[in-house]
């Protein structure tokens, strides 16, 4: 509630972004909901989280965050006044957290994604980080595990917006291993259990 309070009083540029995001609808696989956005980093901030879930796991595949910022003075770094800014966690094969080439692989996954969905986009910054895990002593009994981690951010240098947070979506898609989706092919919804 506070997010979209905090809309109301914002420019309408802003206003007509946050009410573009918030009818995006990604693949049926993909949870998208709007979470409190950071306070410091922009005079106005609309936040989305995602999780990708395999049926009956507790556990999730992938899991991120989306921010878009604004800021109608504009921002030298960012080179406009809006700036998006991401975050996406997925785990890993064992075999792909040791290959050299998975950071330039990761990045590509985002520019790639932006470049597909024809997200016009300058200024674009962040890091792919692989963590490797693998237990000791009382809990050596846990499996290793491994995990991507890309943080990115980018200036779109349009008011398609949707289509920025469509491309972030196909990348938190590709990090869980979901294949792609063909242009024009609607995905069906899984079937889900019955709870009694």
């Amino acid at each position: 509630m506070g997010a979209r309070r905090e809309a109301a009083d914002a420019p309408e540029l802003f206003r007509r972004a946050v009410e573009v995001l918030r009818a995006v609808t990604p693949r049926p696989e993909v949870v998208l909901e709007e979470t409190p956005a950071p306070q410091r980093l922009a005079p106005h901030a609309v936040a989305l989280t995602a999780d990708i879930s395999a049926p009956g796991e507790e556990e999730d595949l992938a899991t991120g965050r989306f921010v878009l910022l604004h800021d109608p003075v504009g921002h030298e770094a960012w080179a406009g006044t809006f700036r998006v800014v991401t975050y996406v966690r997925a785990d890993l094969e064992a075999e792909m957290a040791v290959d050299p080439l998975l950071g330039s692989v990761g990045w590509a996954w985002l520019t790639e994604a932006l470049h597909a969905r024809r997200a016009d986009f300058c200024a674009p910054s962040g890091t792919v980080t692989r963590v490797a895990s693998e237990s000791f002593g009382a809990i050596a009994a846990e499996e290793a595990s491994a995990q991507i981690e890309i943080r990115a951010s980018w200036t779109p240098v349009d008011d398609a917006f949707d289509a920025h947070l469509l491309a972030w979506c196909d990348l938190l898609c590709t990090t869980a291993g979901l294949p792609p989706t063909a242009p024009g092919v609607v995905t069906l919804p899984r079937r889900r259990p019955v709870t009694r």
